[in-house]
């Protein structure tokens, strides 16, 4: 069965965190489908350390999420706007969403004056934001669409308006709003500038302090890596868009060193492998590199460093999709996702983890 034809139950969406869910859990209380080609084997995440080995070494990535939904006003009109990625020169890759009737989101179809556009065609759209501060909409992000605009805000620092007035981007599948803290990996660093990621590197979320510190004692290893993600593309299946990234060099040291050697490099979500991919080169050697990459994974370009991928189950139309099966090759997709949907694991970003290995 293809992934691309595989229909995810709508009751498989994650509605709330692991821990919210019943007495006594906690974050690595989700199941663990772990594919290893085709064979396929059924877990709890508490077993990841037994399913490592020593020498073994997690790619992890160290962006944290922001408070990136903020509500405005477009005339009379009330809009919700994403902040998605921080340009070089201080502008915001940002989409204009509108409120249904839960305070979740869906995307636009209209903006005041445009019926029927969606958010095209709205160069110089003026958004009225919290504490007076205002957007203005420039242009498209990319010529593929214009669901994404870089805008210039004014009157406030962004970071600081994220602070006051932000709260986590969050989707119609899930049951309600939650803290920031909800959103936050264990492994994600405050940035002196006030980047981070517009929705949660979420194959990072399941681990605890005390599930890392087994890890360590078994003798795997962690290597940090930067990737700030912008806006989700799966609802539009986009491919992504560029994202700034960082390898630092004793990062890079320790995944060369790691692949001379017996162990195996696992990348802890598609953000990882993203960002440790664009600063490999053509002879596999990862070099310490940092700025934007438009890096797409895909089974034609395949994975120069990436041994294994640990991450979360995808839409079917998702473009990720296309790097799992860089990965691990198609087979142990369909086989995967078959067993996945036949299993009742849960989907989005509270939902169950896929451990891909060779």
């Amino acid at each position: 069965m293809s992934p691309l034809a595989v229909r995810v139950p709508e009751e498989l969406s994650a509605r709330v965190p692991a821990e919210q869910r019943g007495p006594g859990l906690d974050r690595d209380d989700v199941r663990l489908l772990v594919s290893r080609g085709t064979e396929v084997s059924h877990h709890g995440f508490a077993e990841l350390p037994g399913l490592l080995r020593a020498g073994d070494l997690l790619v992890v990535n160290t962006s944290p999420t922001l408070a990136a939904a903020v509500d405005g006003r477009v005339g009379h009109a009330r809009v919700v706007v994403h902040f998605s990625t921080r340009g070089d020169d201080d502008r915001w890759a940002v989409e204009l969403r509108e409120p249904d009737g839960r305070g979740a989101t869906r995307a636009r179809a209209e903006a005041e004056g445009v019926e029927g556009r969606g958010c095209g065609g709205l160069a110089g759209t003026k958004v009225r934001l919290p504490g007076g501060a205002r957007l203005v909409l420039e242009e498209p992000l990319s010529a593929r669409g214009e669901r994404l605009w870089w805008a210039r805000v004014s009157g406030a620092e962004v970071p600081a308006l994220l602070r006051e007035h932000g709260r986590p981007i969050r989707y119609s599948y899930t049951e309600r709003d939650q803290p920031l803290s909800v959103y936050q990996t264990v492994f994600a660093l405050p940035y002196a500038d006030g980047t981070g990621s517009a929705e949660m590197p979420s194959a990072a979320r399941p681990f605890t302090a005390r599930l890392v510190a087994e890890l360590v004692s078994r003798g795997v290893q962690f290597a940090p890596v930067t990737l700030h993600t912008g806006v989700a593309s799966a609802e539009s299946h986009e491919p992504p868009y560029p994202e700034r990234f960082a390898v630092p060099e004793a990062s890079a040291r320790l995944i060369n060193a790691v692949r001379a050697g017996d162990g195996r490099v696992v990348a802890v979500g598609t953000t990882a492998v993203r960002a440790v991919e664009s600063a490999a080169g053509a002879d596999g050697v990862v070099r310490a590199r940092a700025g934007w990459t438009d890096l797409v994974v895909t089974p034609e370009r395949g994975v120069r460093v990436v041994d294994g991928l640990l991450t979360g189950l995808h839409e079917p139309e998702a473009s990720h999709l296309l790097m799992l099966e860089a990965v691990a090759g198609q087979a142990a997709i369909d086989r995967g996702y078959e067993a996945a949907v036949r299993r009742r694991y849960l989907w989005h970003e509270f939902g169950d983890v896929h451990l891909l290995l060779p």
